[in-house]
């Protein structure tokens, strides 16, 4: 039980450094129009992010035939 709960931990903390960088994304994208090389990493990193987060929830969820 204890990795079932050490996966749902690390989901929760990436999905949180998930939104704050959408959060900080989005601030850049107002505020700063010459920091595309900036907004462009982060968007790389949030991607990077969504795969992680439904690797976890795919391996917490068992599959399913129907």
């Amino acid at each position: 039980m204890d990795d079932t709960e050490a996966l749902r931990k690390k989901l929760s903390d990436l999905t949180v450094e998930h939104r704050q960088l959408d959060e900080k994304i989005t601030g850049l994208s107002e505020s700063l129009p010459s920091g595309q090389l900036e907004i462009q990493r982060l968007k790389k990193r949030k991607l990077a992010l969504k795969d992680e987060i439904l690797t976890i929830k795919n391996r917490l969820l068992p599959d399913i035939i129907a």
